[in-house]
C-alpha cells in the first residue's frame, strides 16, 4: 500500500463513527481510560449506554454513574451494540478475549493517550500529512512503512484489526536492527525494575562494557538495585531525565505510569550530556512516559558525537510517531529508522530504532 492522503481521508474516524451509529454504545473497562473516553463522548455527544468489566472485577458496583455489569448482561439486555474498551493490555488471553468480542460485535478502541489530554485526531492528523509523509520516505525498510501505515490507521478508525498483522517481537529488533555487541555501553532511561536492563543483557550474552540505568520512582528504583545489586559497571540514577539538570515535580504510581507532571514531589532531573560528560555511549533507550522529546534534547552533545544506537517509544503523546522521527532526523540525518509495533492493544508498543 502506498503512503497517499486520499487514503487516510477515506477512512472514518471512530468517533464519527461512533456520533452517527444507532446501537448502543457501551464501554468496557474502568479507571482513567473510561474518564477520558466519557469525556470524549461528551465533547462529541455521544450517548454511553452502558458499562461493563471482566467477570473478575464485577461486583456489583457503580463507576461514573453507571452500574459495572458483565459482558454476558449487556448481551441479553441488546441484541447488537458497539463496545469501547477503555483500557490496554499485552496479556495474550486478553487480548484473545478481545478479538473474540469483535467477532461478535463491533468494536472501536480509540487511541486514547497515555499522557496528556490530546488525542489522534484524523483532521489535525491530515493538517500534517507533509510531515506523515516526510516520516514515510525515511523509514528504512518495507516492515516499518507497514507499521506506519498500519497504526495511523488504527489511530483514525479505533479499528484493531490493523494491528495484529504488524506485531513483531522485541528479539526480531535486537537481532535485525540493533545487532548488539558485547562491549557496549549502554543508557537506560526509564529502567522500572530493572526488566529492560535484563532484557538488554540477555542479548549481549550478559556482557557489556558499561551500564547507566535511570529510574525516578523510589519503589522502582529500590526494586531495580535488588534486581541489579551484583552486576559490574553500572550506575545507577533515582532520578528523572530531562533536557537540563534541574528539579522539577514528579507523580510516581510505583509502576511503569510514573512521569513528570504539574504536582507531585520534587524530583531531581538529569541530562544525558549532563551524566556522560563527553563520555562515549553506544546505545541509549528513552521510554520516559511523555518526556521523549526533552530527554532527547538533554542528549544532543552525545548523539551528534558518538552517534549511539537509540530506541524511542512513539506511544505516549497522540503525535510521538511523527514527532519524535522527524526530530531525529533533524539531529542527524544519517540515521537509518526502523518502526516496530509489538503486541499490544490499543498501539502502545510503537518503538523507533536508530542506527547508523
Amino acid at each position: 500500500m502506498m503512503f497517499g492522503y486520499d487514503y487516510f481521508a477515506s477512512l472514518e474516524s471512530c468517533w464519527e463513527r461512533l456520533r452517527s451509529t444507532s446501537l448502543p454504545v457501551v464501554i468496557y473497562g474502568m479507571g482513567d481510560g473510561c474518564n477520558k473516553i466519557l469525556a470524549k463522548f461528551q465533547e462529541y455527544g455521544i450517548k454511553c449506554s452502558g458499562i461493563f468489566a471482566s467477570d473478575e472485577f464485577v461486583r456489583g458496583h457503580s463507576f461514573a454513574g453507571f452500574k459495572v455489569r458483565r459482558y454476558s448482561e449487556i448481551q441479553q439486555e441488546y441484541d447488537d451494540f458497539i463496545v469501547v474498551p477503555a483500557f490496554g493490555t499485552s496479556l495474550p488471553d486478553v487480548m484473545s478475549r478481545l478479538e473474540a468480542i469483535a467477532g461478535e460485535h463491533p468494536l472501536i478502541m480509540p487511541d486514547t493517550p497515555v499522557i496528556g489530554e490530546e488525542h489522534f485526531d484524523k483532521d489535525e492528523f491530515l493538517s500534517r500529512f507533509s510531515q506523515a509523509e516526510a516520516v514515510y520516505n525515511h523509514l528504512a525498510d518495507e516492515q516499518s512503512k507497514k507499521v506506519f501505515i498500519n497504526v495511523l490507521s488504527y489511530k483514525i478508525t479505533g479499528d484493531i484489526s490493523y494491528l495484529k498483522p504488524v506485531f513483531t517481537l522485541p528479539e526480531e529488533a535486537y537481532y535485525n536492527i540493533l545487532r548488539l555487541g558485547e562491549n557496549e555501553t549502554y543508557v537506560d532511561l526509564g529502567a522500572y525494575t530493572g526488566d529492560t536492563v535484563q532484557e538488554f543483557l540477555s542479548h549481549t550474552n550478559g556482557r557489556y562494557k558499561k551500564i547507566i540505568a535511570l529510574e525516578p520512582d523510589k519503589k522502582n528504583f529500590r526494586k531495580c538495585i535488588a534486581n541489579l545489586i551484583e552486576l559490574d559497571n553500572i550506575e545507577l540514577y533515582n532520578c528523572a531525565v530531562w533536557e537540563c539538570d534541574e528539579l522539577k515535580t514528579f507523580s510516581g504510581s510505583s509502576g511503569r505510569q510514573g512521569k513528570l507532571s504539574d504536582s507531585g514531589k520534587l524530583t531531581q532531573c538529569r541530562s544525558v550530556d549532563s551524566i556522560l560528560s563527553g563520555n562515549k555511549c553506544t546505545y541509549i533507550k528513552y521510554d520516559v512516559e511523555g518526556a521523549e522529546k526533552e530527554a532527547v534534547a538533554g542528549s544532543l552533545d552525545t548523539i551528534k558525537k558518538h552517534s549511539p544506537k537509540l530506541c524511542l517509544a512513539l506511544y505516549h503523546r497522540a503525535y510521538d510517531l511523527i514527532n519524535l522521527p522527524m526530530l531525529i532526523k533533524e539531529i542527524n540525518p544519517d540515521y537509518k529508522l526502523f518502526m516496530r509495533q509489538y503486541s499490544y492493544y490499543p498501539a502502545w508498543e510503537t518503538n523507533l530504532f536508530c542506527v547508523i
